[in-house]
């Protein structure tokens, strides 16, 4: 069956295209831009009337996509932003009505047992595992390994959400810095007990903060997935980017190269918090992955029962 997926991020909106055969993925294509959806949500609790049009500019152009390519059926899945939004369920009806996108809102847990199968689909992931989400507004942390998921929680923190909070120079100043760090670390401790950090022997990274600092470490001057995929990078390089980062404007952050011009204003805030969690857990080093919750609600996709017509769920056409 061939499926469209897309995900409603708190930085980024993205669709991936994809055959699911016997439980396997075969990609068709992929796409991403940068939308911001979460922009102003911390301090306003709602999803603001721009950030709204810019996803829905680029669900006009998925749709089209998904519909040329032949996906049957199209899940969107949504996650901090318009968990956090007071107009978030409203935005999704909108969404579904205007797009005919299957939505489903998922929880923090819901976000992180999606994101372990998208991962761990089509691979064998050892025991203790950790597989860490650096998103736009909350971090998802799970361990587990090939019986499954052993721990998993959502850390209301992410590059968007930090930035907004913590880092309001440009660049950041070092006091701005230890206050994004600290608040890091508070919430590592209260959430991953003890026992669960020591069992973690090996990390993958997945989303855009893990991925650009794995292609500004090979050095790429224009990104490649295939390339980033699998690499791993080590703990002291993102220390190395993190304080080079922080030290840039950010007119300077947006031509480093091999970084996108977008994910620089919350770049520094998610290299701060990948490098508390290494630290947290004792780790040397993490791999990147381009496989993540995309590619997990592929496959929830293809689990959809057929799309029947109906009325404008409700809030639709309400959301702002």
């Amino acid at each position: 069956m061939r499926v469209g997926a897309v995900d409603l991020g708190t930085n980024s909106t993205r669709l991936l295209v994809a055959d699911v055969v016997d439980g396997r993925l075969e990609e068709v294509e992929r796409r991403l831009a940068i939308t911001r959806l979460g922009e102003g949500v911390v301090a306003r609790r709602r999803l603001l009337p721009l950030p709204i049009a810019r996803v829905r500019n680029c669900l006009t152009d998925y749709r089209r996509a998904a519909d040329a390519l032949g996906a049957e059926r199209t899940l969107a899945i949504a996650t901090s932003a318009v968990r956090d939004a007071e107009n978030g369920e409203a935005f999704l009806g909108e969404i579904e009505w205007s797009y005919g996108f299957a939505t489903r809102l998922l929880s923090g847990d819901e976000e992180a047992e999606l994101m372990f199968r998208g991962v761990s689909a089509q691979r064998d992931l050892p025991a203790g595992t950790l597989i860490v989400d650096v998103g736009g507004g909350s971090t998802e942390l799970v361990v587990g390994g090939r019986d499954g998921v052993e721990f998993h929680t959502s850390l209301d923190l992410g590059c968007v959400r930090q930035t907004e909070l913590h880092l309001a120079s440009d660049p950041p100043c070092e006091d701005e810095l230890a206050a994004c760090a600290a608040s890091v670390q508070t919430l590592l401790t209260e959430h991953v007990p003890a026992d669960v950090r020591r069992r973690v022997g090996r990390a993958i990274g997945v989303a855009g903060t893990v991925t650009s600092l794995a292609a500004l470490d090979i050095g790429l001057v224009a990104y490649d997935r295939d390339l980033v995929h699998e690499h791993v990078l080590d703990a002291e390089s993102v220390v190395r980017e993190l304080e080079r980062l922080a030290t840039l404007p950010l007119a300077q952050r947006q031509r480093v190269p091999g970084l996108q011009p977008e994910r620089a204003p919350v770049i520094v805030a998610g290299a701060a918090i990948l490098r508390e969690v290494l630290a947290h857990f004792g780790l040397r080093e993490i791999e990147a992955s381009e496989r993540d919750i995309l590619d997990g609600a592929a496959l929830a996709a293809a689990e959809l029962a057929a799309r029947e017509e109906g009325e404008a769920p409700p809030g639709a056409y309400t959301c702002c």
